[in-house]
């Protein structure tokens, strides 16, 4: 009996869908950039509140590039590559590559509605705890591709609800519509009450609504899995 062997002669990322392999690269590349000079590039490429000195209208792109540390760029990239990898290849790399996006900018378009709010609810006090606050809002940097990986992962809880996920800890194993469930849900709590202070859980949230949104839209029209329509 013959066998026909092919050679893997591009490595381990290879194997990688192109968009998912390439936007990995890319946020690597600018990690790596933002360690080289972490003010310049945090100053131009993070998002900004849209009345900060600091605000660029490309930063509602370049955030999503951008991470704060090893970890934080470690944990997204590592889900990107887990389950990014299988929703493309479902998808196609152009209509995974408008999905991917577009669930940032939900992300950023979220959580900058509610940065809004909160700005709104400081104009109306004259207390010095608001004037610091606003001062402070302005100033803050928000950085991470979590809006559009958060997108991610409930696309691929749309595209396969029933298989089983398992978090390292707890170690809770649930269904992948479960969990998104249950992200969605501590990332809502988390937001409201403000416990995990640091964190963008509305850009989370805005991400995971754009990306249901997408694969609701895209199943009604009966395209969801036609690579050529968007």
């Amino acid at each position: 009996m013959s066998y026909y062997y092919q050679e893997n002669r591009g490595g381990f990322m290879s194997a990688v869908p192109q968009v998912t392999r390439n936007l990995i690269l890319v946020n690597v590349l600018i990690f790596i950039a933002t360690l080289i000079n972490e003010e310049a590039m945090i100053s131009r490429f993070a998002l900004f509140y849209p009345t900060s000195p600091y605000f660029r209208w490309w930063q509602v792109l370049t955030h999503m590039f951008m991470h704060g540390s090893f970890w934080h760029i470690f944990f997204n990239m590592y889900t990107l590559f887990i389950f990014g990898s299988v929703v493309e290849r479902i998808l196609g790399s152009k209509k995974f590559l408008f999905f991917y996006f577009v669930c940032g900018l939900g992300a950023a378009a979220l959580h900058m509605g509610v940065q809004y709010i909160e700005m709104q609810s400081f104009l109306s006090s004259e207390s010095m705890v608001a004037v610091q606050s606003i001062a402070q809002l302005k100033l803050t940097p928000t950085v991470g591709a979590s809006g559009a990986i958060y997108g991610v992962l409930i696309g691929y809880a749309m595209l396969f609800p029933d298989s089983k996920m398992t978090l390292l800890f707890p170690p809770v194993t649930l269904s992948a519509k479960g969990m998104v469930i249950v992200f969605a849900l501590i990332e809502l709590f988390t937001g409201v009450t403000g416990l995990a202070s640091g964190v963008a859980h509305f850009a989370h949230l805005g991400g995971m609504l754009i990306g249901w949104l997408a694969i609701i839209w895209w199943r009604r029209r009966g395209v969801l899995f036609n690579r050529d329509v968007i």
